[in-house]
């Protein structure tokens, strides 16, 4: 009798620690805190400097247009710690010689994936840094008319380097403002340049030797950097800034040297992605990859 009174005990002692194991681990997975994606969707529009001796031996200037989008997000492994950023952009370029005779177009397209570690209220409240590592892939081609034989020079970049930015939130009376510095620096990379005078219909009828080079600052320098302020207008948020693009590349006596200042406007805002089963924890703590 009692030998059963014991395992009756025990089965209960057994069931009831079980449940409240978990009940606890449901409470702590209700209480993860909440991670909205800060989403901008900018138009830019500028001017850019190009040379592209493939092409011409002459700089060419002109117009700059870009669309980019932008969206940031605090991590789930260390949402106070760690942020993600993915940015996807396309670049138009039409440009002239200085004579104005002669007209180059050039389209790129790029996306840009990174992860920085952050550290908020640095030296005073509201100031944060976050440094961090990024890879980019960036492609396109530009043309020129002009020329007789070669009309076409493809680019084609793969980079892994530096991401970075200095965020300060403030007021100004009583808007809410971000302004941010950020900057994305490629470190090493491969790209693809052909020989000097090889036209790219000798690359189709099967000469692929000496296509493909490994990128550093030795044959290779790129730097993409922004200043901006977000006004935050309710919901919405407004970017004004200004971006510049450097990338330069010298390789089979080929240089190539890019230089473009943009005008950046922009929208967006923060966004939460809570589906029916999770409207529970809309009282969880929020934390935000860049706005505080």
């Amino acid at each position: 009798m009692t030998r059963k009174i014991d395992i009756r005990f025990l089965l209960i002692m057994f069931l009831g620690t079980w449940s409240w194991q978990c009940a606890m681990a449901q409470d702590s997975s209700d209480e993860k805190p909440l991670r909205p994606v800060a989403t901008i969707i900018s138009a830019q529009y500028g001017h850019m400097s190009q040379l592209d001796t493939y092409l011409s031996s002459v700089r060419y200037g002109g117009h700059a247009i870009a669309l980019n989008y932008e969206a940031q997000q605090a991590t789930g492994f260390a949402p106070e710690s760690w942020t993600r950023q993915l940015s996807v952009g396309v670049d138009y370029d039409y440009t002239n010689n200085p004579a104005g005779n002669h007209t180059m177009h050039s389209l790129m397209v790029d996306g840009r994936w990174g992860m920085m570690h952050r550290w908020n209220d640095v030296f005073t409240p509201g100031l944060q840094f976050q440094l961090g590592g990024a890879t980019q892939l960036r492609g396109g081609v530009l043309y020129n008319a002009n020329n007789s034989n070669n009309v076409v020079s493809a680019r084609i970049h793969w980079n892994v380097g530096l991401l970075g930015q200095a965020i300060y939130n403030t007021h100004i009376k009583r808007l809410p403002i971000t302004l941010r510095y950020q900057a994305s620096l490629p470190v090493i990379g491969a790209f693809f340049a052909p020989d000097y005078d090889e036209a790219y219909y000798e690359i189709y009828l099967g000469n692929h030797s000496n296509l493909a080079h490994f990128g550093w600052w030795g044959n290779r320098f790129d730097l993409d950097h922004m200043l901006s302020a977000d006004l935050h207008l309710g919901n919405t948020i407004l970017r004004i800034g200004y971006r510049n693009r450097v990338s330069t590349s010298w390789i089979n006596n080929i240089s190539t040297r890019d230089m473009g200042h943009y005008l950046v406007i922009g929208l967006g805002g923060e966004f939460l992605n809570i589906g029916a089963k999770n409207r529970n924890k809309l009282n969880n703590k929020v934390i935000s990859s860049v706005y505080q």
